[in-house]
């Protein structure tokens, strides 16, 4: 049986992608701040809980991220940067999945095809970005990109079967995007099965690149 890891399987992305891969007969294990104390912006708290998982996973999922801190939005303007905001997004969106990447190369099969994928966003795209706006959660998920296309290339040296990609998942219905109605939102098991359908896809020369739910590729 194939086994997956969740980081993040309490959010609305991360829930729907381990029910739709226990739906194909995936033995899922699905780690959470909620449930399991994983607190992906302290080291101390990801080495502890994932010191406890034993591989071999063949995909490694991190779901986890935030648009902005509890009870703030992304800005809007140069005047709106605030230096604690932007700290705790880059920690959670970029920090933290780095964090989870020490321990991928421990937590992935010698041999054969694996996946490890990290939810990002088109709006970490500096080549697709023409709206402005938005500076800490565009900072942080084009950071999560360059530290995926990085862990990319090492992993891969000695695993060369290995798929380590960034996804974005188009604009889905979940707490986290209830403040702008006004996008074409789909719903999480709409864009879970999407996203698996991508990663069903990817090859091992699609390693370390930036790929939409659709499958496309987005530019850095």
């Amino acid at each position: 049986m194939e086994r997956a890891l969740i980081i993040g399987a309490s959010g609305g992305i991360g829930a729907a992608l381990a029910s739709a891969l226990v739906t194909r007969g995936v033995s899922v294990t699905g780690l959470s701040r909620r449930e399991h104390g994983l607190d992906v912006t302290d080291q101390a708290s990801v080495d502890a809980v994932l010191a406890r998982q034993e591989g071999p996973f063949d995909l490694v999922f991190v779901a986890s991220g935030i648009l902005a801190p509890d009870n703030g939005q992304p800005e809007k303007a140069l005047d709106q940067i605030d230096a604690g905001a932007m700290r705790e997004v880059m920690a959670v969106n970029a920090i933290g999945p780095a964090l989870v990447l020490r321990h991928a190369p421990r937590l992935l099969p010698r041999d054969g095809r694996c996946v490890v994928a990290v939810l990002t966003a088109r709006v970490g795209s500096i080549g697709d970005n023409g709206m402005g706006g938005w500076y800490a959660y565009r900072a942080s998920k084009a950071a999560a990109n360059q530290i995926v296309h990085t862990a990319a290339i090492e992993i891969g040296r000695k695993r060369k079967e290995a798929v380590v990609v960034a996804l974005h998942p188009g604009t889905v219905a979940t707490p986290f995007t209830q403040a702008y109605p006004g996008h074409r939102k789909v719903a999480p098991e709409a864009a879970a099965e999407n996203l698996l359908r991508v990663i069903d896809g990817l090859t091992p020369a699609d390693t370390g690149g930036f790929y939409d739910w659709a499958g496309e590729v987005v530019p850095w």
